[in-house]
């Protein structure tokens, strides 16, 4: 009982303002359009139907949330997964690449980490790049890798997974530095008085006080991963993934397929994220971890 009132009580007071709001809004942007229609048909509505007619647009500027899930459950349920309007097939086509490049990415941003905490050369050197690197607007150097690869032949999965790895090495890169330098002076002192050698030290105990921070960062990783999927199949021309979906969309004016493709894109992401979380949580019980 005390877990509903502090959890489900008010997430749910939260989602009901929310959605209280959206509908609202959802009348302000889309009345001038609706009257613009009364108008040129010379019709009136009283204002139960004139809000009705405002949540039941077919290119609304903001649609009704009742739309969105509408449109979602049609192209998740009703049609077929091999289709290209299904969104589980476009949600496929987007999560290969963000895989990829997330694993590219973590491979990276481990062995960049591994690299500034043993040499100390290359934090004072290599670490500020790393940073710079991330100022760049990733919508600037998508379609650049995207020209590039495809001048040596290299299309498809490949460019998109190289987005999705620049977005996600950094987070991880970062959250592994802090993990392998968090040991205490106490710990590191008690490896050398029994003569451990630094291979020792970095296995038996840098990398085990580094997993609960590599798991943090890897769950702002796959998120910004799947950013760059997605935002890797706009310069592409992309006829499949939740980036072709949204594209389509925008140049159809058919806003109610986008919301729905950036809600299938919410529901993968916060799939990624939890399985992300349940690895960590088991492999930190693997290795004893107290708060396991």
């Amino acid at each position: 009982m005390t877990a509903f009132r502090e959890k489900i009580i008010p997430v749910s007071v939260v989602v009901l303002v929310i959605l209280a709001a959206w509908y609202a809004f959802a009348i302000l942007l889309n009345a001038p359009f609706q009257t613009d229609i009364n108008k040129r048909l010379d019709q009136k509505q009283d204002l139960v139907s004139f809000v009705e007619s405002t949540w039941a647009q077919r290119k609304p500027v903001l649609p009704a949330p009742h739309q969105i899930a509408s449109n979602f459950f049609k192209n998740t349920f009703e049609v077929r997964v091999t289709s290209r309007r299904s969104l589980v097939y476009n949600s496929w086509v987007t999560l290969s690449s963000t895989l990829v490049g997330f694993a590219f990415g973590t491979i990276l941003g481990a062995l960049i980490a591994v690299g500034i905490v043993h040499v100390p050369a290359l934090d004072k050197s290599f670490m500020p790049w790393i940073i710079a690197s991330q100022t760049i607007p990733i919508l600037a150097i998508a379609p650049m890798v995207i020209v590039v690869f495809a001048a040596i032949g290299v299309t498809g999965l490949i460019p998109k997974a190289l987005i999705s790895a620049y977005l996600s090495f950094f987070p991880v890169a970062v959250g592994m530095v802090k993990g392998l330098r968090s040991p205490e002076i106490l710990n590191l002192d008690l490896m050398h008085t029994y003569n451990a050698s630094r291979s020792q030290i970095f296995w038996k105990l840098r990398v085990p006080a580094s997993v609960p921070f590599l798991f943090t960062s890897m769950k702002v990783a796959v998120a910004a991963s799947l950013v760059g999927a997605i935002v890797g199949e706009l310069p592409t021309g992309a006829v499949a993934g939740i980036g072709a979906k949204l594209l389509a969309g925008s140049y159809y004016s058919q806003t109610i397929d986008m919301w729905s493709a950036l809600v299938a894109g919410s529901i993968v992401a916060v799939l990624l994220v939890a399985a992300v979380g349940v690895t960590g949580r088991i492999v930190e019980r693997r290795m004893g971890s107290r708060g396991a």
